[in-house]
C-alpha cells in the first residue's frame, strides 16, 4: 500500500509537471472509484491546477477556476497508482479508474491493479474539502513535525496497531510502521499508554528520521514517469528470515491474514519470539 513517504514523492513530483496547466476534460472509466456526483467530473474542463499536495495518504489536486475552486481527493487505497503519461491511455487498458486529461495533451492517470477496485475519487468544491469525512477524521501527520507522543499514543492499544490508525496520526502503515519501531527498538505490542517521556521521544525521532530518510531516498532515485512498483528502501519489514542490520540477531515476524509484523528479538523484544499467529490457527 502506498504510504505517505510513496504518497509524498508522487504529489512533489506531479505538483512540479502539472502547476498551471489547464485541464481539458476528466472522466472516470472506473465508475466504482468516483464516490461523489456533485460537482460533476466535467466541472474540471477549463480548470487550472493549482496545486497537488498530500494529506495523510490521501493525495489532494486544488483547481483555481474561475466558477468555482475545485479539489479532487484521491485515495490510492493498497494497489492503486495516480501517474503522469505524455499520451492517452488506450480504450483498452482495464486498469484505468481516473482520467484526467490536460490541454497540452498529457493525461493524469489514476491506475489499480488487481481485483479489489477499492481505489477511490471525490471531486468536491475547495470551501468543503476540510469538512470532508476522510480528511476531517484524521489524526495529525506523521511527517515532517509530528506532536510528542506521549498523550497522542496514550491509550491501551499496541504501538503497531496505534501507529497505523490514521484517526491517532496520519500517513503510516505496515511497511513504515515496522521500520520506525526497528529504528526506536520498542516492540510492536508495547502498549502506548506504557510509554515512558524518553521511549515518547525516541519513537518520534524514529518516525520523523525513518519517513524522511525515505522521501529522500525516493527524491533520489524516483522521476517522472512514476513506476508502477517504487523499491522501497526496507530494512526490517518484508526480510524475517534475514539478520537485523543492527545485532545479527534473525528477523522474526508474526503473521495475520491479511499482513506481518517484522521485527528483531534482541532490539526490540528483550530476546521473545512472538508467538506467530500461522502456527497458533494449526494447534488449535
Amino acid at each position: 500500500m502506498p504510504e505517505l513517504p510513496e504518497v509524498e514523492i508522487t504529489v512533489r513530483l506531479l505538483d512540479q509537471a502539472l502547476l498551471g496547466e489547464r485541464i481539458e476534460s476528466a472522466v472516470a472509466p472506473g465508475i466504482n472509484a468516483l464516490k461523489s456526483f456533485d460537482p460533476p467530473l466535467s466541472m474540471l474542463a477549463g480548470q487550472r491546477i493549482a496545486t497537488v499536495r498530500r494529506r495523510g495518504k490521501h493525495l489532494v489536486l486544488e483547481t483555481d477556476g474561475p466558477a468555482q475552486p475545485l479539489a479532487l481527493l484521491i485515495h490510492l487505497m493498497s494497489a492503486g497508482r495516480l501517474q503522469l503519461y505524455d499520451k492517452p491511455a488506450s480504450p483498452r487498458d482495464r486498469t484505468s479508474r481516473l482520467l484526467v486529461r490536460m490541454e497540452d495533451g498529457r493525461e493524469l492517470r489514476l491506475r489499480e491493479f488487481g481485483s479489489k477496485q477499492a481505489a477511490w475519487v471525490k471531486l468536491l468544491p475547495a470551501g468543503e474539502l476540510e469538512q470532508e469525512e476522510a480528511l476531517a477524521t484524521l489524526g495529525p501527520e506523521a511527517w515532517p513535525d509530528p506532536p510528542p507522543l506521549a498523550e497522542l499514543l496514550s491509550a491501551a492499544r499496541p504501538l503497531h496497531t496505534l501507529l497505523r490508525d490514521q484517526r491517532t496520526i496520519a500517513g503510516i502503515g505496515r511497511s513504515w510502521v515496522d521500520e520506525i519501531l526497528w529504528l526506536a527498538k520498542l516492540s510492536p505490542y508495547k502498549r502506548g499508554g506504557d510509554l515512558d517521556e524518553l521511549e515518547a521521544e525516541l519513537l518520534r525521532s524514529a518516525m520523523v528520521e525513518t519517513l524522511g530518510g525515505a522521501i529522500a531516498h525516493y527524491g533520489r532515485t524516483v522521476s517522472l514517469p512514476i513506476p508502477d512498483k517504487l523499491g522501497m528502501p526496507l530494512k526490517i519489514h518484508r526480510h524475517q528470515g534475514e539478520p537485523c542490520p543492527r545485532c545479527s540477531t534473525i528477523l522474526q515476524a508474526v503473521h495475520f491474514e491479511d499482513y506481518v509484523i517484522a521485527y528483531c528479538p534482541t532490539c526490540q523484544t528483550e530476546d521473545r519470539v512472538l508467538k506467530d499467529r500461522r502456527l497458533s490457527r494449526l494447534l488449535r
